[in-house]
């Protein structure tokens, strides 16, 4: 893996992901994602599409606390608005990359740069949990 920072396009094979992304009907967009991200959660031994996984980072723009993707090397063109259950499947995807110790977390050469791209997958992951539901305690009538 080509790798030049920690952001989540930030490697060859993610930037390859937001290019074939830019280039798909908008309406094939959110299969390519659900795709990458089931076969990243389904994958048994090493994680084949983990880079291309952080497309979560696209779903989690779309949370009410999430952050737009800016990157010079994510999608060029506009995402369609995601179903919610992306997010379940955006999170369980990244909690297998930050977990599976011999994926790309062992890539990392410098010690600051893993922790710096985990802390990016953590927020990611924070961004995409789905909120507690509220339940009320008490229904107090006046």
């Amino acid at each position: 893996m080509g790798t030049w920072d920690t952001g989540p396009f930030d490697n060859d094979t993610a930037a390859d992901f937001a290019n074939a992304l830019d280039e798909a009907e908008p309406e094939t967009r959110e299969a390519l994602i659900r795709g990458v991200l089931v076969r990243t959660i389904d994958a048994t031994g090493y994680l084949m599409e983990a880079e291309e996984a952080v497309a979560a980072a696209l779903i989690a723009a779309q949370c009410p606390e999430g952050n737009p993707v800016g990157m010079s090397y994510g999608p060029e063109t506009p995402m369609p608005l995601f179903p919610s259950d992306l997010r379940t499947l955006a999170d369980e995807a990244l909690a297998r990359i930050v977990g599976d110790e011999d994926g790309p977390a062992s890539d990392w050469v410098d010690l600051e740069d893993w922790k710096q791209w985990r802390a990016i997958l953590t927020r990611l992951r924070a961004v995409l949990a789905p909120p507690p539901p509220s339940i009320a305690l008490f229904d107090v009538q006046p």
